[in-house]
């Protein structure tokens, strides 16, 4: 069977303008005319959809799974002068594809991944990260020990019911963790769907 030319997420398209917004809210000029690695790219959708909104920013999507590669370059190879073929990555792995970023951007990963993928995520990128540089996190959140929405509270047993080591993740944990590397975090953006964007900066 011929693969389709590229994969679509319905939640993707759904997601890009708001989180782009939100990403222009946090940004500086360090970070609009910089470079920004995307971890957990999946379909490529965000990328392709960042280079349209922050024109003089250079992206590196990347993917733990190898087969989002081809999906990825499909959808950002009309933008191939500011978005780079994909790469995989495992957040574990070392060195991550870029030894200097301005930005580290993760949509919608560290509720379906153990919380060393966290841990990693954070570590890398504060690593990684000129001084002002940011770390963008996107997805559901609990807040002061407390789901945000019913529908939180079903998608997170969901999780657990798929994979124990998964879940919705606490921000207060996620900024303990980020401030542990050096980062700083500003307060978070609700979004649409109950979730939030969290920006913590190098110190």
């Amino acid at each position: 069977m011929l693969r389709p030319v590229k994969r679509t997420a319905p939640s993707a398209l759904r997601n890009r303008e708001p989180i782009a917004l939100a990403l222009q809210q946090l940004f500086s000029p360090q970070h609009t005319h910089g470079a920004l690695l995307e971890i957990a790219s999946g379909t490529g959708q965000h990328a392709a959809h960042l280079a349209e909104h922050f024109g003089a920013l250079s992206i590196q999507p990347t993917d733990a799974d190898p087969a989002n590669v081809h999906d990825i370059d499909a959808w950002t190879e009309p933008h191939r002068s500011r978005v780079k073929p994909a790469v995989v990555l495992d957040v574990h792995s070392h060195p991550w594809p870029l030894a200097h970023a301005d930005v580290v951007l993760c949509i919608n990963m560290i509720h379906i991944a153990p919380w060393s993928a966290c841990e990693a995520l954070i570590k890398g990128s504060a690593h990684i990260l000129a001084p002002g540089g940011l770390l963008a996190l996107y997805g559901p959140f609990t807040r002061d020990g407390e789901h945000t929405a019913p529908s939180n509270v079903t998608f997170d047993q969901w999780l657990k019911d798929k994979d124990p080591a998964y879940g919705v993740r606490a921000i207060e944990a996620v900024t303990a963790l980020a401030s542990a590397q050096g980062l700083s975090r500003v307060e978070p953006i609700e979004m649409p769907a109950n979730n939030f964007v969290l920006g913590f900066y190098k110190r």
